[in-house]
């Protein structure tokens, strides 16, 4: 019998009400480990190419990893997996909190929605059943009121809920879905997708439980990475200050984007730092189940406007968008801005970008608004007009390309296959370049955190020669990351001999080091197949032609074409691709 999976799949037609289980065969499962793997692989074998995102042709697939719920630390993450509204390509986007092991209780390795409701609905999913509720009363409510309402009517102990706000009912392009009120898959606008089909929350719960192979082994796993972690001072700066911790050493390196990455560093950085956090707010760690890490920050307001507001955190990369793109220099209006987000449910990375953005368009004359660096009520009514499609927030709901082609103002907008990066500019982390250039689902920070080793002194942040080699090592563990869905947070401590001995544990399957890269280059050529087949090229594995024309820091920090260039080129030669990045080989 086989462990660590059920074999099985849901598949639910929103469209007449219906819902059917399927088989998965245990040589998929071996040959892609499930999460990111097989959200994947499904997605490439249940979407047709050249389909609208937000028709009903298209499909929303939830996976929990094999080693959710079985309490291996950083194991409380779900996956979603789409053709994106935003980039029209591939898109993949994972969150955290209590979802994953409610997900895994229900009995299935995926869960497929398909089709659309004529009517606002939200899903209830057991072990033994599926039921259509109706949601017309909870459309157009916020997520925080929708999450407890669902959970409410339900009325299962332990049941969990994710959903959409108003930005996802209205099709944002950048709307995303919410869990535990500020859990986020955030990124490539999956929550659009879910509002197109209508679905407004999906609840998850049952008392379904996966065997697994070795759990004395699992056990042992779990001793030694607790050991690793004692004194460990990454484990310590998570535990203090969550990744906050990355506005100092990002201004310190000078690639804190600033002013619509027109800078490196923040003058007023100081002020919305982790350090600033601690001591101006009352903060709480809050942590995923079987995870010491707690990251989490839960973060409320004691005084001032603001007072009594609660949110958990800002993460880092909601303070560099609102703060270092926006100059927002106040912690209190960032986490004001990060709970409209949440509440509407919007990616805050996108939305901080679109507001300064917008503020670049208004100083250039493209446009009139009452927007302005640093002025974060403005900002906050300009979120509201997003997600309402209000003024010039529908065209910004169309995405950062939409838009500059609107204003033309293409040659001012940062982004990468229509997704805006993340807070490292790779005018300084030159293998964040390449990272953004080369992932499938637009500018990503998160396939191989490769900030990681250019900040950390592995390799030299300014290198051109290796970077390629060194990326693909990181990007290749973090896929497997991805299969078991595990946090990326625990890079550290869970190395190749520990995913190992995790896959082992879990499932019994013996893989080595050289098996599990060849299975993770495996998942992104299938990944890099799907984006080929909807027109993408490689003159799309590029940057934002600022990077290579305006330099930061007083004129030290750029990255030239050509640099880039020779990383890619090497980049596709060592995943085995040709030369325009297209598989070779393509089963």
């Amino acid at each position: 019998m086989m462990k660590g999976f059920y074999g099985k799949i849901l598949r639910i037609n929103l469209t007449d009400k219906s819902y059917r289980v399927e088989d998965i065969s245990e040589e998929i499962l071996k040959k892609y480990l499930g999460g990111k793997g097989l959200g994947s692989y499904l997605l490439l074998n249940n979407v047709a190419p050249g389909i609208d995102p937000l028709s009903p042709d298209n499909k929303l697939i939830f996976t929990a990893g094999p080693t959710a719920g079985t309490g291996m630390v950083g194991s409380s993450r779900y996956g979603v997996f789409s053709k994106s509204p935003l980039t029209g390509l591939y898109a993949e986007s994972y969150s955290g909190g209590k979802v994953a092991p409610a997900i895994r209780k229900t009995g299935y390795d995926a869960i497929i929605l398909e089709g659309a409701s004529s009517e606002p609905v939200y899903l209830e999913i057991t072990d033994s059943t599926v039921k259509f509720h109706d949601a017309t009363h909870l459309w157009g409510k916020d997520t925080y009121y929708t999450e407890d309402k669902v959970l409410e009517e339900v009325g299962v102990s332990g049941a969990q809920a994710v959903v959409i706000g108003p930005a996802g009912e209205n099709l944002v392009r950048f709307a995303c879905i919410e869990n535990n009120y500020w859990r986020s898959a955030g990124r490539t606008g999956l929550g659009a997708v879910m509002g197109s089909k209508k679905v407004k929350a999906v609840v998850f719960h049952g008392q379904a439980k996966v065997d697994i192979a070795e759990p004395e082994l699992l056990k042992s796993l779990l001793k030694s990475i607790s050991q690793k972690a004692k004194d460990n001072p990454g484990v310590k700066a998570y535990q203090m200050y969550g990744t906050t911790q990355m506005v100092r050493i990002m201004n310190g390196a000078k690639a804190f984007p600033t002013k619509y990455w027109s800078n490196g560093t923040y003058e007023n950085w100081e002020d919305i730092s982790g350090d600033s956090l601690i001591t101006n707010f009352e903060v709480k760690p809050r942590s995923c189940p079987n995870c010491f890490l707690a990251c989490g920050k839960l973060t409320t307001v004691e005084e001032g406007k603001y007072a009594g507001l609660t949110v958990e955190e800002p993460e880092y990369e909601t303070i560099y968008a609102f703060g270092g793109l926006c100059c927002i220099n106040r912690l209190d209006e960032i986490l004001k801005l990060n709970d409209i987000c949440d509440r509407l449910g919007m990616d805050t990375i996108t939305a901080g970008n679109l507001a300064a953005f917008a503020i670049e368009a208004v100083n250039r004359g493209k446009i009139k608004a009452d927007l302005q660096y640093g002025n974060a009520d403005g900002i906050a009514r300009l979120l509201e007009d997003i997600a309402y499609g209000r003024g010039i927030g529908a065209i910004l709901a169309q995405g950062i390309k939409k838009a500059s082609e609107e204003w033309g103002m293409e040659d001012v907008a940062i982004h990468v296959k229509g997704l805006e990066p993340a807070g490292y500019d790779p005018r300084v982390l030159k293998g964040m370049g390449l990272a953004y250039a080369t992932s499938t689902r637009g500018a990503c920070h998160l396939r191989a955190t490769f900030y990681k080793p250019e900040l950390s002194g592995m390799i030299d942040p300014a290198t051109i020669e290796g970077k390629a080699k060194l990326f693909i090592e990181f990007e290749n563990r973090l896929t497997i990351f991805n299969t078991q869905i595990l946090c990326v947070f625990f890079r550290d401590l869970i190395q190749w001999p520990e995913l190992i001995q995790l896959i082992k544990a879990v499932t019994g399957w013996e893989y080595n080091q050289q098996e599990l890269e060849e299975l993770a280059n495996r998942i992104v050529t299938l990944t890099r197949v799907f984006n080929s087949r909807e027109g993408a090229t490689k003159a799309q594995d590029t940057l934002p032609k600022r990077f290579f024309s305006e330099p930061i820091n007083e004129g030290k920090n750029t990255i030239y074409e050509e640099e880039l260039n020779i990383m890619v080129d090497e980049y596709y030669r060592l995943r085995g691709w040709n030369d325009q990045g297209l598989p070779i080989n393509e089963k």
